[in-house]
């Protein structure tokens, strides 16, 4: 049954603190199309980096508003959990609930292909030249990683930690470009995604991991347990210039970026992950050292499904999840609380305050139009 109004969170491309809510009615099904209600997404500095890299990476692609006047606005996407209100399409049934990658709005219309008892991928005109991993939708009631109990877990941090996992994999994969037991610099120390990528690296003998954070986010960082030690940014110069380093940039601080790369002499490769620090991202020309490298998460899923089949990177997934999740959520002192918001009010403000840095890094937001 189609809804009255289609409600979207839209943001300005070139300046992503200027945001707006756009209705519209939904369009009619055509033949072997779904549209499902968007229960709840995650919203994380992930999220940012997605927006704040949205043209060079594709990421505006996914849900384009071509009706929206200028085309100066996007509509970022994020992870979470729908439920099929309508459907044409074969073997998607309404009432099943699945996880992937949606917009922020109220709705979403897809068109299912290669339809099994897992789910399926989004076959709709615009996305078949993205990266085939962000296309996947999973069918709850058929996916390994999925548990009821864990379901505001899951849309907060299972991307994340893929992604943490992959990083990790990729050091490791590549022999640690040469420092094996060398030193394991990440930046944005206390975002999600740089805390499940210590707890990987963590549990590798000889490494030590070292978080860099504002002197804000020390002790949060410090309670994890996964970091050997956590320094502010103005507190490089405790590490020793010569040692063999990696540097893992969760932050895109452009400043924070040449000072690593000028002090370290002995840094064995720079991996750009994300942009948690949007108004101090810059480019990455001219730096003393190895040259800094994006690390894109697909590319490593396409090299490890080759390795160990689909189903063998699946396993090596859900186990390291398992165990990870289990260390979130454990007592007396879980590393991460999660609040539910709904409401284009709601949305704003949470908005605002993630863009921002701002808020408890302990906290994780759950969102509905």
């Amino acid at each position: 049954m189609t809804s009255s109004t289609l409600t979207r969170f839209l943001v300005r491309k070139d300046n992503l603190g200027t945001t707006r809510l756009h209705d519209a009615p939904p369009r009619a099904l055509a033949a072997g199309e779904v549209r499902l209600a968007v229960d709840s997404f995650a919203l994380t500095s992930n999220n940012i980096t997605y927006a704040a890299f949205g043209d060079a990476m594709q990421y505006w692609g996914f849900y384009p508003v071509p009706e929206v006047e200028d085309g100066g606005w996007g509509c970022i996407p994020v992870w979470g959990f729908a439920t099929v209100r309508e459907s044409r399409c074969d073997g998607v049934a309404v009432g099943e609930k699945f996880y992937g990658y949606y917009p922020m709005a109220s709705e979403a219309v897809l068109a299912p292909v290669r339809v099994d008892a897992g789910g399926f991928s989004d076959g709709a005109g615009h996305r078949r030249d993205l990266h085939a991993v962000y296309n996947q939708y999973m069918r709850c009631c058929a996916d390994p990683f999925y548990s009821a109990s864990t379901e505001d877990l899951q849309a907060l941090l299972r991307p994340l930690f893929i992604t943490s996992f992959l990083i990790d994999d990729f050091l490791a994969d590549n022999d640690f470009f040469g420092a094996p037991a060398g030193a394991m610099l990440l930046s944005s120390a206390s975002s999600k995604t740089a805390y499940g990528t210590a707890f990987q690296l963590a549990q590798r003998p000889g490494i030590e991991v070292i978080g860099l954070t504002s002197p804000g986010n020390i002790a949060f960082c410090e309670s994890l347990g996964c970091y050997s030690r956590v320094l502010g940014y103005e507190q490089l110069d405790q590490i020793a210039a010569d040692r063999a380093s990696i540097y893992v940039d969760f932050a895109g601080n452009a400043k924070l970026r040449h000072a690593v790369h000028s002090r370290f002499a002995n840094l064995k490769y720079s991996c750009s992950i994300g942009g948690t620090h949007v108004s101090e991202l810059g480019n990455a020309k001219d730096l003393p050292g190895p040259r800094a490298t994006l690390f894109f998460a697909p590319a490593q899923i396409k090299k490890r499904s080759a390795d160990w089949g689909r189903d063998g990177l699946g396993q090596r997934l859900v186990q390291a999840w398992q165990t990870f999740s289990a260390r979130v959520e454990q007592p007396p002192a879980p590393w991460l609380l999660t609040q539910h918001h709904a409401g284009a009010e709601a949305v704003t403000a949470i908005y605002r305050q993630v863009l921002a840095g701002s808020g408890d890094p302990r906290t994780g937001h759950l969102l509905r139009l």
